[in-house]
């Protein structure tokens, strides 16, 4: 750290009946008054180097020796008064980046300049200023922190000003031009340029690419929000870097946005008065400022770093602008996220459930709404350029290769994207107050090419029924409605063979698929008829197939999906006798002019349990189609 040494004297300043004087042989004929200090000075070298103590004392009109000046609105206190007084008595002071905003206020305020004397103390100040503080990178931004105490007066004198321009121009320049402090900076790291570029040569890291992040992190918000307006306003460092520095600062001032997991409500704020409001406001400030310097390039920041501030965002009750942002970008690399990410707590009065499902909903709508797939075909070239290809030619079938890339990466996000709402349905589905309306939007959002199993999504419902006893026939017919049960495992088969709160029509599937995956697994495919091996010829060779479920939620242990302890496919059939007379009222009522039909068949295929293939074949054969429900 710089620092600079004026005067030669030794300090002769003491402290009398608590008021600071001046050991001297002449009497002293000046009292100024500093915010209720008292200094007993001496008018010569105070008044040859002030002009404002010259004024002042010229207003003044007093019979007696000792004038008394009250600078009652003095900048920088009385330490920053009494280094001018010293300097104007000689004796040694110390400049460094500490001090200097308050002193140079003081100076200024004091109107030190060369008009009263040559190389006055403003002068000495700015050269010492301008080739030393801002040379220096830790000086820099050292004396910027200084001059949140002194806003104003910083402003006007353009201290601050200079100092973030000097932060910014080092920021953008290579290390090897910047003055770092060893005592701060990581010496490693000196030959990597701040704008992510690397001294191949040197073999340096690449992990040091960011050096600037962890020092600027120190400033508060403001400060910090011009620093980085600066920083992009270069162009030179890239977006990833913006955002890890983001990331750092937040994780400094917010430090608990990670712990946001609980539901706030309305109370736990008004419980703790003015303060509390106080705090949350400056809190929602300091998010607010982050979100707006979000850098806009997809990738830039990662989306755990961006779910955390939207918890935040909930938690603290920012701007809906700020949260329609943050869940934009999240929808935009939504495939990178995790269940977690996503389990956002309500905070919201008119909102009961216990995470924040509309966000939920909002951020896939981003999702589904980018990257439409591009045409299947390239578009048909002329007969003339067929025959001879052109240089536009190539440069079509290469963009049309780019958008085949890019649409079956978003081919591949979907996946992803559909097995993590499957997971985050099964979190969500035990809330007691999620509407059936919200748990199908959030489950309809994906298209059905995207889930390849549909084993998370009937554990979901499975959930979602018990955690909701009280739907209706109608209501449980909707939910089940976004259940395949072809893309189910054996595993999850049987387990939905035996749940009595699925609906008839789903356990009907249920025991026809499983059946038939049961007997092409032992090869009696042959016992099918044809148009059963047709339906199941379209599902691909069920032999191979392997069971997909994986239980990621802990479960009671008379509700573990485990084969073993599922009854045999016999006991199937007085579970599927009761659904049947359960929903007869509801077949009843059917518009159907064959729901009779359809009903007593039902019936006479629960009559006769242990012939399951001939019923199969009785059931399913008579058009030789399958009927659709």
């Amino acid at each position: 750290m710089k620092f600079m040494k004026l005067g030669s004297r030794p300090d002769t300043f003491y402290t009398t009946e608590a008021v600071r004087s001046v050991s001297s042989e002449v009497s002293s004929d000046l009292m100024v008054q500093v915010k209720g200090s008292r200094y007993l000075l001496h008018k010569f070298p105070m008044l040859s180097k002030s002009l404002k103590l010259q004024r002042l004392c010229a207003e003044i009109h007093e019979s007696s020796n000792l004038q008394i000046v009250q600078l009652p609105d003095f900048p920088g206190g009385i330490e920053a008064f009494e280094l001018c007084a010293k300097f104007c008595y000689g004796i040694t002071i110390t400049l460094s980046a500490y001090n200097i905003v308050a002193v140079r206020c003081a100076a200024e305020y004091l109107q030190m300049t060369e008009d009263v004397e040559k190389g006055n103390l403003i002068y000495k100040i700015e050269v010492f200023f301008t080739s030393c503080i801002l040379q220096g990178w830790r000086d820099s931004i050292i004396t910027l922190m200084s001059t949140k105490a002194l806003p104003l007066w910083s402003e006007d004198l353009q201290i601050t000003g200079r100092c973030i321009d000097s932060i910014a121009s080092k920021v953008l320049a290579h290390p090897s031009k910047v003055s770092l402090s060893h005592s701060y900076s990581r010496r490693g790291r000196d030959d990597i340029s701040c704008n992510g570029s690397e001294n191949r040569r040197n073999g340096m890291p690449n992990t040091a690419k960011g050096w600037w992040a962890e020092d600027i992190a120190d400033l508060g918000i403001e400060l910090y929000w011009r620093t980085m307006i600066a920083i992009k306003s270069g162009g030179k460092v890239p977006s990833n870097l913006i955002g890890d520095a983001l990331r750092i600062f937040a994780s400094k001032w917010l430090p608990n946005i990670s712990k946001f997991r609980g539901k706030i409500d309305d109370e736990s704020y008004a419980n703790h008065g003015s303060d509390s409001t106080e705090i949350t406001s400056k809190h929602r400030l300091l998010l607010e400022s982050i979100i707006s310097l979000l850098p806009s390039e997809k990738g830039s920041v990662s989306c755990g770093f961006l779910s955390k501030l939207l918890k935040a965002a909930n938690i603290l009750k920012a701007s809906s602008s700020s949260k329609m942002e943050l869940a934009r970008r999240i929808g935009i690399q939504l495939e990178e996220a995790t269940v977690g990410d996503l389990l956002i707590p309500s905070v919201s009065s008119s909102n009961d459930t216990l995470y924040d499902v509309d966000i939920v909903i909002v951020i896939l709508e981003q999702f589904m709404a980018q990257g439409q797939s591009p045409p299947t075909t390239p578009p048909r070239m002329k007969r003339d350029f067929e025959r001879r290809r052109s240089r536009s030619a190539e440069n079509v079938d290469f963009e049309f290769q780019e958008r085949r890339r890019s649409s079956s990466a978003s081919h591949s996000s979907k996946l992803k994207v559909a097995k993590l709402v499957d997971c985050y349905l099964k979190e969500i589905a035990n809330d007691d107050n999620l509407q059936l309306s919200k748990f199908l939007n959030i489950a309809e959002a994906i298209p059905e090419f995207a889930r390849l199993d549909h084993d998370d999504i009937y554990k979901a419902i499975d959930i979602y029924l018990k955690a909701h006893p009280n739907l209706n026939k109608g209501e449980r017919k909707r939910l089940c409605r976004i259940l395949d049960c072809k893309k189910l495992s054996m595993e999850a088969c049987m387990h939905a063979a035996q749940n009595e709160l699925l609906p008839l029509r789903i356990l009907v599937q249920v025991l026809f698929f499983e059946h038939a995956k049961a007997s092409v697994a032992g090869n009696q495919v042959s016992d099918l008829p044809n148009h059963i091996k047709a339906l199941l010829g379209s599902q691909g060779d069920l032999s191979k197939q392997t069971p997909l479920f994986i239980k990621t939620m802990k479960t009671p242990a008379d509700d573990q999906w485990s084969v073993s302890g599922l009854k045999s496919p016999k006991s199937k059939v007085p579970t599927l006798k009761m659904k049947l007379a359960e929903d007869d009222d509801l077949d009843g009522r059917c518009p159907c002019p064959n729901a009779v039909e359809k009903s007593s068949k039902m019936k006479a295929f629960c009559m006769i349990p242990n012939r399951p293939k001939r019923i199969f074949s009785k059931l399913w054969s008579k058009n030789g189609v399958v009927e659709k429900n």
